[in-house]
């Protein structure tokens, strides 16, 4: 028994070694020169705003149709008077997809032949998928905040090395804005965006990210160009970000309101009613 235990154990080992060995090809093989080096810290150029060549709110010129139009101006108002109006990452919910590639903390790209990663640490958005390896639309898939993202790598100038990476992103959930603008996405869900993620031609430490949005709340398709700086930094700070740790909002029912540093609720704008306490008894004499 004894033998038959080391016979399995050097076995196994063996197993282990050639799943590592073959692990290390698959990663290496993003290394062999085809494709491009996105390795590194990247840090946002621009603004923190979807589009950082315009202003905030109405400034971003958001091609909305009527209909949505009028959801934006009540966010807006309610932005105004104190409330999240439409944003949801207030509530520490995932940012998601477009407004994740926005890097309003450095991102890492992580490019493997199969998969490339994009990693975050912004309200909960700690990383993304874009599937590389030739795969087709699930039939069914279920609607997360950053979406299920194909990618393919493309050779421009027919140089024998990848230029470019186009990703479409679907099976997106609905429950999103663009920016702290809080311009809403359509309520149905069936957003796609599409990307093209390449190398400043003059500049390999500048990376662009053009992103076309297809809503159902835009009476055309958005185009924007985020761009990214390479961190020269070789030993670059990445820091953590717990979205729940001292974030005072709570929503209750469809309304926000604030808990204070004593931790009492208070209302979050002027005339704002107290929530539903039917579940309470009331204690006050």
């Amino acid at each position: 028994m004894q033998g038959g235990n080391r016979v399995g154990s050097i076995a196994q080992a063996a197993a282990l070694a050639v799943a590592l060995l073959t692990t290390a090809d698959r990663a290496g093989a993003a290394d062999d020169g085809k494709y491009p080096d996105m390795s590194g810290q990247w840090v946002r150029i621009g603004s923190g705003l979807w589009d950082p060549d315009k202003p905030i709110g109405r400034g971003q010129q958001a091609p909305l149709n009527a209909e949505y139009e009028a959801i934006f101006e009540a966010n807006l108002a309610e932005q105004a008077a104190g409330a999240p109006g439409g944003l949801p990452s207030w509530y520490c919910l995932p940012q998601g997809m477009p407004m994740m590639m926005m890097a309003l903390d450095p991102m890492e790209v992580v490019v493997t032949p199969a998969t490339t990663y994009v990693l975050t640490s912004h309200v909960n958005d700690t990383y993304r998928r874009i599937f590389t390896d030739g795969r087709s639309w699930p039939e069914k898939a279920e609607a997360t905040y950053k979406g299920y993202s194909i990618g393919k790598w493309v050779d421009e100038d027919g140089d024998g090395k990848y230029d470019v990476l186009e990703v479409e992103t679907r099976h997106l959930k609905p429950l999103r804005s663009y920016d702290s603008s809080g311009v809403p996405f359509h309520k149905d869900g069936q957003t796609i965006i599409k990307e093209r993620l390449y190398f400043d031609k003059g500049d390999g430490n500048k990376l662009h990210d053009e992103v076309t949005v297809l809503d159902h709340s835009l009476t055309r398709p958005w185009t924007v160009t985020r761009s990214y700086r390479r961190n020269s930094d070789q030993q670059p700070v990445w820091n953590e970000e717990a979205c729940a740790e001292g974030n005072p909002l709570v929503r209750i029912g469809s309304d926000a309101y604030f808990m204070s540093s004593d931790g009492y609720l208070m209302p979050v704008k002027k005339g704002q009613a107290p929530p539903d306490l039917r579940y309470f008894k009331d204690t006050r004499k």
